[in-house]
């Protein structure tokens, strides 16, 4: 059922290289290139623009539901939830054939979107932890969760371009509980710089945090955040999802929202 709802979609057993899947296994995370060109950057900054005005205080305000997130409203970043319901352009987020394969990739074709959210680390802020999106340890290979981000501005050292420890997911342990200070540098952290349109998915068992933006502009991505079937989704869409969103989705959409 789910191969055939992913193939649907447009994902298939070459959708990713040979090469790609190796490094994502080995790294815990991978580049996927620029997926979003200029006019369609232009057109999502604009109705995240709108949105962030219209919903005020309101905004991530989803996210209270979540099990996972006890502080929807995290100093030093904008952030806004449930951006399935909120605009057929944010579609292509959670259904993108080569997102979806990197994430059948890592956890297996039993998938579905766990949350689609908007994080923007204010300027002179943005420093986080280094943590894994998970709240406790799992045995290499038997992933829960894994992310996607979508670099809605250049990402580079000076704007708070997130940081990922390669290898980490393969630990089978969380960074607070081996790092003296997960705040501080890593000696085997990189960081994910690449120009604005460019989507990095990371298993997010493996460490990884924002860094501080030291410029004078907000550094603005999406996250298309999966999880397998069997876990619980960070934003629940049977409870959220609106019937304008049920109108336009093909139905193999529908089913990676877990509502099928």
């Amino acid at each position: 059922m789910q191969d055939a709802m992913l193939s649907r979609l447009g994902v298939q057993e070459s959708t990713l290289t040979a090469s790609e899947k190796a490094f994502l296994d080995e790294n815990g995370y991978l580049n996927l290139g620029q997926l979003l060109n200029d006019r369609q950057l232009e057109a999502i900054r604009n109705r995240l623009n709108r949105l962030l005005e219209s919903e005020g205080e309101q905004a991530g305000s989803e996210l209270m539901d979540s099990p996972y997130i006890r502080h929807p409203k995290e100093a030093g970043a904008d952030r806004l939830a449930d951006l399935v319901n909120k605009g057929v352009l944010f579609d292509i987020f959670y259904t993108h054939p080569r997102v979806l394969a990197g994430m059948a990739h890592v956890l297996g074709h039993e998938i579905k979107l766990s949350s689609l959210n908007y994080r923007a680390a204010r300027a002179g802020q943005g420093l986080q932890k280094l943590h894994a999106d998970w709240h406790e340890a799992v045995s290499p290979h038997d992933y829960k969760v894994c992310n996607s981000i979508w670099l809605l501005d250049d990402f580079s050292k000076e704007n708070g371009a997130t940081r990922i420890v390669p290898g980490t997911h393969r630990n089978s342990s969380l960074p607070q509980d081996v790092l003296q200070d997960p705040f501080a540098t890593h000696p085997d952290e990189v960081l994910i710089e690449a120009p604005a349109g460019s989507v990095v998915i990371f298993n997010s068992h493996a460490w990884h945090g924002g860094t501080d933006n030291t410029t004078g502009h907000p550094r603005r991505a999406i996250h298309s955040y999966f999880c397998r079937k069997d876990q619980p989704q960070q934003v629940d869409q049977k409870k959220y999802i609106l019937q304008e969103t049920l109108s336009r989705l093909p139905s193999s959409a529908v089913a990676l929202l877990g509502l099928t």
